[in-house]
């Protein structure tokens, strides 16, 4: 790996010398020769450690039957968008990426443009995808759980406290009407509030008070002073809750 840092450092130095050199020859107006530069400098990169990349090891990914409506993707998102992911003890950022809810799996796009490969859950620690951190978590290191289960949550806030959403999506089936049937992806969502190490599910502004009994006056008086409505916005109010617990009890 460190080998291939090195080789990319040297072409982007190459690059740039080249566009330099080019950039004192020809008019500021020509700057298709650069970009043709950059391109050859990129596509060497990748004719030259792309397959090498530790990205590159997961399983082949295909895409769902296009019959079925709507998409597993978060945000609906299915076209490769950049990403950063922290894999296998590296921080990678730019990364064609896409997140499929359903399977639970953060895919990436391979150096030709054209083959996906799904990224070894094991070796992902974290990853961030159109403004959003998820974190990666395995359930059988945590002690007495019997909450949460394994995979990647969606951190909304990570202090002290922490509140996390585990996006989901399954495969439903419309019958009736004498009509074909018709399948489709549906949409879920599940909140969880850790404290002192212990996971807990939360649906509501009642749960979360409960959780955090020992500054429940001084909470539902913020909540008040600062016309939070649970109901408006959930996950601000969770947000917001979860981190003046952590100012109170500091």
């Amino acid at each position: 790996m460190r080998k291939c840092i090195y080789l990319f450092a040297f072409l982007c130095f190459l690059c740039t010398f080249i566009n330099k050199t080019s950039f004192a020859q020809v008019a500021r107006t020509d700057s298709s020769s650069q970009q043709y530069a950059l391109n050859n400098t990129l596509n060497l990169f990748y004719a030259t450690v792309g397959k090498q990349s530790p990205l590159y090891n997961g399983a082949e990914y295909y895409f769902y039957d296009p019959l079925i409506k709507g998409n597993a993707y978060f945000s609906e998102v299915n076209a490769f968008t950049p990403g950063s992911v922290f894999y296998d003890g590296n921080l990678y950022t730019g990364v064609p990426m896409l997140y499929d809810i359903y399977s639970d799996k953060v895919v990436v796009l391979l150096y030709n443009h054209f083959s996906k490969f799904s990224l070894v859950k094991e070796k992902v620690r974290s990853f961030d995808f159109l403004d959003h951190h998820f974190v990666n978590i395995n359930a059988d290191t945590l002690a007495a759980n019997t909450i949460i289960k394994s995979g990647y949550y969606d951190e909304l806030y990570g202090g002290k406290s922490q509140v996390l959403v585990k996006h989901s999506k399954n495969i439903q089936v419309s019958v009736g009407g004498g009509s074909a049937s018709e399948s489709y992806f549906n949409s879920g969502k599940d909140y969880y509030l850790r404290k002192n190490n212990v996971y807990y599910s939360i649906s509501s502004q009642g749960s979360m008070l409960s959780i955090f009994k020992d500054k429940k006056k001084e909470i539902q008086q913020y909540l008040r002073a600062n016309q939070i409505k649970f109901r408006k916005d959930p996950e601000e109010a969770m947000v917001k809750i979860a981190s003046y617990y952590d100012h109170l009890t500091n």
